[in-house]
């Protein structure tokens, strides 16, 4: 019960009112997001306490964040949606 409360949480959490972050975040955390190691869910966690600008510019690739951390889940989420 706690696991499906945490992702109904993190889900609302992912809906940001920004249509293009949206179309990234939501389908992410309900499809790859179970499905994570411990790491790499705290780092989806830190990347949605990130200003909704910040992760605008990431995912537009208009810059890359500082932290490592943040950068890895960045690039996790637009490999997902990038043709390769």
């Amino acid at each position: 019960m706690a696991e499906q409360s945490e992702l109904n949480r993190l889900f609302w959490q992912s809906r940001r009112g920004m249509l293009e972050l949206d179309v990234l975040l939501v389908p992410f955390v309900k499809e790859v997001y179970p499905g994570l190691d411990a790491e790499d869910q705290r780092r989806y966690r830190k990347l949605l306490s990130c200003e909704d600008q910040d992760m605008f510019g990431w995912f537009m690739q208009r810059g890359e964040p500082e932290d490592e951390d943040l950068r890895r889940m960045v690039r996790m989420i637009l490999d997902r949606v990038q043709p390769k």
